[in-house]
């Protein structure tokens, strides 16, 4: 014979403020819990996004960075020889030799500043990344001193507005566009001509080479040919593999940090439900003692007890959720600990991070449980209805 669920429900909403500051406790943990996997997750899809599987970054071998990554002109001219490499509508072959370095700039709202990456570009540097989109002024033109900085950039730095100036490598740019990348990693750059940002910053040598595959599955082969070639010391990469490697250390920082603080708080949490459950059951002695004299098993008297413990969680956990889900609509930057630049993204929410959030919860309320379920459905018949 079973208990029917109505009972356990109606059960919680007897006790109004106990349940509610109890689920008010747990719905404080999921929140924590839901918002830093939204941090992860956000902040690796900003990079993943930035790649593309069927573009390839080559850098100096185990230079982790474009920034630490220094080609020569030679290989880079043997690298954009490659056969697997794509050709656009107009015969030229879709590679881009590119610079990236450093910078700082103030921020906007206040005087910190902050890592900014400049990148320079070729004339199919644009291309192979079709999800910018010039969203105020125009592009650059090459040769000159005329530069485009990401929407996230544009709205954060001092001078980094159209028709702004910035000065950096002994010579003063003109903002002359603003691009948005999608929510990509490229938001936080600003972009130029790589001829003129070598010679402004006296590099000789590139920092990458992109291109764009004929063929996505001829990857492999390129990438051998190329590590195993004597005349270089360089590696290549698929860019979405790229990018995502870049959010490792930062992601797991975040992961492990927020994990932390889940934990701790939700002992609190936990406790507080143990204790809701235990009121709770001292108040029911004599209901229990009936349900048993009944014909009701202990096993019976255990769950309906442990699912007035998981209902608990539950609704704290949706609670949770429900909070965490209004975090979508705000944007955070930090410093990327792999390029040492500023990082713009957004926190993120899916299936995946709503199941672990309730799962989470549902396991507060089952441990929170378990034991006054425990200690209830080992009452004594007669001892129980003593208690009427």
């Amino acid at each position: 014979m079973a208990i029917p669920f109505s009972y356990t429900a109606k059960n919680l909403s007897a006790r109004k403020m106990t349940t509610a500051l109890t689920a008010a406790g747990m719905a404080l943990v999921v929140f924590v819990f839901a918002t830093v996997l939204m941090l992860q997750e956000g902040l690796r899809k900003t990079l993943v996004d930035t790649g593309s599987a069927d573009n390839v970054v080559v850098t100096r071998r185990s230079s982790g960075t474009e920034v630490q990554s220094g080609i020569d002109r030679v290989q880079a001219a043997i690298v954009s020889s490659q056969p697997e490499i794509a050709y656009g509508p107009d015969g030229q072959s879709l590679v881009s030799k590119e610079m990236v370095v450093l910078i700082t700039l103030q921020k906007r709202d206040s005087d910190k500043p902050s890592n900014v990456i400049i990148r320079g570009l070729d004339a199919r540097g644009r291309q192979l990344r079709p999800q910018v989109h010039i969203v105020q002024g125009r592009m650059f033109r090459p040769g000159s001193s005329e530069i485009i900085a990401g929407k996230g950039i544009a709205e954060r730095f001092r001078g980094a507005g159209v028709g702004e100036q910035l000065r950096f490598g002994m010579r003063d740019w003109v903002v002359v566009g603003t691009f948005d990348a999608g929510k990509s990693g490229f938001d936080s750059e600003i972009w130029g001509d790589v001829d003129q940002l070598m010679q402004a910053f006296r590099r000789p040598v590139y920092s990458s080479v992109i291109f764009k595959l004929n063929d996505p599955q001829r990857f492999d082969a390129l990438k051998l040919r190329l590590e195993s070639d004597p005349r270089l010391t360089l590696e290549a990469k698929r860019e979405s593999v790229f990018y995502a490697e870049q959010s490792e250390v930062l992601s797991n920082f975040i992961g492990y940090l927020g994990l932390t603080l889940s934990v701790i708080f939700s002992i609190g949490a936990t406790i507080g439900a143990m204790i809701t459950m235990y009121a709770s059951v001292a108040s029911r002695t004599a209901e229990i003692g009936t349900l048993r004299a009944l014909g009701f098993r202990r096993g019976r008297i255990l769950t309906v007890f442990l699912a007035e413990a998981l209902l608990l969680g539950l609704v704290g956990g949706i609670a949770g959720i429900t909070l965490a889900s209004f975090m979508q609509f705000l944007s955070i930057s930090t410093m990327n600990w792999q390029s040492f630049a500023e990082l713009a993204f957004s926190f993120t929410l899916n299936p995946v991070i709503i199941s672990k959030s309730l799962a989470f919860a549902l396991c507060m309320g089952l441990v929170g449980g378990f034991l006054p379920a425990l200690r209830a459905s080992r009452l004594n018949i007669v001892d129980a209805l003593r208690a009427a």
